[in-house]
């Protein structure tokens, strides 16, 4: 049976590609961890040619403040990062 399953590669998940990326809160300070899943997180931009991807999120720490942090991405049509940005809330953390 293993043979089987290698063979036809049945045993094996695909990997997932994200782009993972830290920002602090700007209240409480606290380092909080978040990422985009490059596969099913973005949308297309069709205003500027269908050749962008965009993605929004909003997060939020483990309970010591209830600050949410806006975070905007953009990515080309190769899903390559191209600007990040945070709307409100917060900064990025290296």
């Amino acid at each position: 049976m293993d043979f089987i399953k290698r063979l036809f590669g049945m045993g094996s998940k695909p990997q997932k590609d994200y782009y993972v990326y830290r920002v602090k809160c700007s209240r409480c300070g606290e380092v909080i961890e978040g990422r985009v899943d490059v596969d099913n997180d973005l949308s297309i931009e069709y205003e500027d040619g269908g050749d962008r991807y965009y993605c929004r999120k909003v997060l939020m720490g483990s309970g010591r403040c209830y600050q949410q942090i806006e975070i905007g991405f953009q990515f080309d049509s190769k899903r390559k990062l191209l600007d990040r940005r945070i709307e409100r809330g917060g900064e990025f953390v290296e």
